[in-house]
């Protein structure tokens, strides 16, 4: 073998190799913040800097350093028992001009009852306090308990506002009827009323805020690249859906679920169809307890990611990304492996995906392209 053709036979072995990674799936995490207590959802605020909030009824702002920032003053009473506390925080569209930000919690009500409710505020100039705080929805009735308050928020291209609710637990079934907010996807719009359009409105008997029923916890919800809301929801013991959540449809909680009771057995008549109740896009068995959800619309990752969506795994600590064809989810791969608890997924303006994991010590991750 001539020494120009093993230089040729080289560079031709390098350039393949090269584009094969390209297209490895990542593998690497990069920790920007430690120290975060109870982390449950993150937002990005323009200059680079992460908007924080911690279920006990903390919201900070991490710099682009890592440094955690002071507890934001302003924040009203908070509700931090069982899974309940301050939750999922978003920016308005408009936040470069207004500084306006919404947020869901654990509202304390009296009795030692409590709900999910949704507050809009405006970040100050220096970050340090939200300023004309104001609570624009809180869900009817109030329970007691500390389980299943689900509470993602999602602005949608119209500008209203997708608020998902959890059932409770122990009053599932209020999931089936619609008038109370317990098991909801709610749509509303920025000033909290019921958005125009939403399917009951009118309707005797029924809450005019309500989108979509028959929901259990829901924990992820995102805009899909075509603009239509995705969201999952948390089964029992098995039956983890994720849905497209359509005007007026019932989603079957508890009717009908891939799951069963904590221990074993069938819930209710232990049917997973029925008339009238829709069907999930996908569902996991066994549960993997998944939060947070974000589609990846960025070529960052390579081209096999495009498109993927990206969802937390609370339960087993692993990250997974779920490859659709025709709407449908066609595989699934399990990424950063013992990672920890993930609370929440996002894409951020870089296109990259950053996570939260869920303890005492929680971490913000980005996720490292190949």
């Amino acid at each position: 073998m001539t020494q120009r053709f093993q230089k040729v036979r080289l560079s031709a072995m390098l350039a393949a190799t090269l584009a094969i990674c390209m297209q490895l799936p990542a593998r690497a995490q990069e920790v920007l913040a430690r120290g975060l207590d109870h982390p449950w959802a993150v937002a990005f605020l323009p200059q680079g800097q992460f908007l924080v909030t911690e279920r006990p009824g903390r919201m900070r702002v991490v710099a682009t350093d890592g440094k955690l920032g002071a507890p934001l003053a302003g924040l009203p009473q908070v509700a931090a028992q069982g899974q309940g506390g301050l939750l999922d925080v978003v920016l308005d569209s408009a936040f470069a001009a207004n500084r306006r930000i919404y947020f869901c919690f654990s509202e304390p009500g009296s009795a030692g009852t409590n709900s999910t409710a949704l507050a809009r505020a405006r970040l100050s100039s220096d970050s340090s306090r939200l300023e004309d705080v104001k609570v624009i929805f809180s869900q009817k009735p109030k329970a007691s308990g500390g389980l299943h308050f689900g509470c993602r928020i999602v602005e949608a291209a119209d500008g209203t506002l997708f608020l998902t609710v959890g059932e409770r637990y122990h009053r599932m079934n209020e999931a089936q009827k619609l008038d109370n907010h317990l098991g909801k996807v709610l749509r509303l719009t920025k000033d909290g009323a019921p958005a125009p359009g939403n399917p009951f409105i009118g309707q005797a008997g029924a809450m005019s805020e309500i989108w979509s029923y028959g929901h259990r916890n829901p924990q992820g919800a995102t805009l899909a690249p075509d603009g239509r809301f995705w969201m999952h929801e948390h089964g029992p013991q098995g039956g983890d859906e994720i849905n497209i959540p359509l005007a007026g449809r019932n989603y079957g909680w508890p009717v009908i679920t891939h799951g069963e009771q904590y221990g074993g057995g069938p819930i209710g008549d232990g049917i997973t169809a029925k008339a009238g109740m829709e069907q999930p896009l996908h569902y996991w068995v066994p549960s993997i307890a998944p939060s947070g959800m974000a589609f990846l619309t960025s070529d960052r990752y390579g081209s096999s990611f495009k498109g993927n969506l990206f969802v937390g795994s609370l339960k087993f600590g692993y990250l997974a990304r779920l490859e659709l064809e025709g709407g449908k989810v066609v595989r699934e791969h399990k990424m950063l492996a013992g990672v920890g608890r993930v609370r929440d997924v996002r894409q951020g303006p870089d296109g990259l995906i950053y996570l939260l994991t869920d303890s005492a010590q929680g971490v913000l991750l980005r996720l490292v392209p190949p």
